[in-house]
């Protein structure tokens, strides 16, 4: 019965109800539900984990100093209440699509087109930074090799299996993600090895411990401004956690899978950057990190591990691998949502027989291939005009789910609709104060020089945005998406005599 809903309520809205179309719908249009728990939380896992930690959080500790924990804590706090209000709206309309249906749904249509090309312009940026990380990562390898060849090598090799079905996807990011959480969890424990019996490179300007949080300017080196301004890089580590959400039309059981990814993931998400910046501050004075080689390559320094820089490549690659992996899922997952809403063209919304969506897929290797030509003239040094770029577009669709959410609980009250299966916490005060620091989040992009042009480059976006669904989107288009409420009725007890 659960399947038979989730097919209708993917059928393009307004279609008739033919004979053929139904047997269309059902061969053509409907992804397969081949997700467990396990894909899930580590999907989620490995979109948020990746360059955020293992490049970012550098950029991120020299703008704030050892306040930068702070700045996860809080960026973490107001993370989690977007994946409840996401949690809360998956599990009710458990969708392909997912924030982009929910914005057309409860905002209207032009927002939840807004929001799902938002998205796919934030995967495609992302994407693009990470397979030329990952042909410069080869490059520490096979130094005579062009970049160019293993950029393509990667997108079609990534591409090939992302057509396949959606249970070998997760099956890959469950494995690529394994190894990305091991490195983290061995470089927590080396540090805490080197804190506890001392081993350290004669090399280090100052000796481990705590006192290197507090010794070097104290937590706020750089003030409050300095805070502020690591927003910018904090945010951008925490974007893509939003595929949870993504993955509720391809879940085996949404209303069980997804309550348990929400509540796990940014949880673990938070100790992991927290703990792993902790360490890294109390091994080496806070102005040291990042200038003398990776993070990662000077703990392992530290440990006396020869190969450090060679584990270190291994690891980064795989979260290269796995980073691309999930923009492309995505990324394909939203745009099949936006065809089957009238918002891209139609080619986007049919699925191979394997039950993938295989446009979307051709769409973002092609999308990719920009990175070929991109490669040769992109600087190595413009991470924080890419992250301030992919923040825009991360914080605007945060603020697009949690002001959905909003206008959903609304409806609820107002038509007196059965409570939700999974409802988000503190309601109301939580959302409102969310949605001010997304808010403020936005204006710290623009209060600093070079993040500003991240507020250019997004009203320009979101200007054409507006004007193409003007100018091109008719018919179902211009309607609110029709979603299927699977929220359990109240039971009824019936006297009988």
């Amino acid at each position: 019965m659960q399947q038979a809903q989730t097919r209708d309520e993917l059928a393009p809205v307004g279609g008739t109800g033919t004979a053929r179309t139904a047997i269309g719908t059902a061969v053509g249009t409907v992804l397969n539900r081949g997700l467990s728990v396990r894909h899930i939380r580590f999907m989620a896992l490995g979109s948020a984990i990746g360059t955020g930690l293992f490049y970012g959080s550098a950029s991120a500790i020299q703008k704030a100093g050892p306040a930068v924990l702070l700045a996860y804590m809080i960026g973490g706090a107001a993370v989690f209440m977007v994946m409840r209000a996401l949690g809360e709206m998956a599990v009710r309309h458990p969708v392909s699509g997912s924030f982009g249906q929910y914005a057309s749904r409860y905002l209207g249509p032009l927002a939840g087109f807004v929001t799902g090309w938002t998205y796919v312009f934030e995967m495609a940026i992302v994407a693009i930074a990470d397979v030329t990380a990952f042909s410069i990562y080869m490059g520490f390898w096979f130094p005579s090799v062009e970049r160019w060849v293993w950029i393509l090598a990667i997108i079609f090799l990534l591409a090939a299996l992302n057509l396949l079905s959606v249970k070998v996807f997760g099956e890959l990011e469950f494995w690529f993600t394994l190894v990305k959480v091991a490195a983290i969890i061995a470089m927590i424990a080396g540090g805490a090895a080197i804190l506890a019996f001392g081993f350290q490179n004669g090399d280090a300007s100052a000796a481990p411990g705590l006192g290197n949080l507090v010794e070097h300017g104290g937590l706020f080196p750089n003030g409050f401004e300095g805070l502020l301004a690591s927003f910018a890089v904090v945010m951008f580590a925490f974007g893509g956690i939003e595929t949870i959400g993504i993955t509720a039309g391809e879940a085996a059981d949404p209303k069980k899978v997804i309550p348990k990814a929400v509540n796990t993931v940014p949880v673990r998400v938070l100790l992991f950057y927290v703990l792993t910046l902790g360490v890294l501050m109390s091994l080496f004075p806070w102005n040291e990190i990042g200038s003398n080689g990776s993070p990662f390559v000077q703990i392992f320094s530290g440990l006396g591990i020869p190969a450090a820089p060679h584990i270190l490549n291994a690891v980064v690659i795989t979260a290269a691998l796995s980073a691309i992996n999930s923009d492309i899922f995505g990324a394909g997952r939203i745009l099949f949502g936006l065809a089957k809403q009238g918002h891209a063209p139609q080619s986007f919304g049919r699925v191979s027989r394997h039950g993938v969506p295989w446009m979307t897929v051709v769409m973002m290797a092609g999308i990719l291939l920009v990175g070929v030509v991109l490669n040769a003239v992109i600087p190595e040094d413009v991470f924080l005009l890419i992250a301030s770029i992919a923040t825009f577009a991360t914080v605007w669709v945060w603020v697009m789910i949690l002001a959905s959410h909003v206008a959903m609980k609304r409806e609820i009250a107002r038509k007196g609709l059965p409570a939700s299966d999974f409802p988000s916490p503190w309601w109301p005060m939580a959302s409102v104060l969310t949605i001010g620091f997304m808010v403020l989040v936005i204006a710290v992009l623009g209060f600093f020089e070079e993040t500003r042009v991240a507020l250019y480059v997004g009203a320009v976006w979101l200007g054409a945005l507006v004007a193409a669904y003007r100018l091109w989107v008719r018919g179902n288009g211009r309607r609110r998406a029709h979603l299927e409420d699977e929220t359990s009725p109240l039971s009824v007890v019936v006297e009988t005599e």
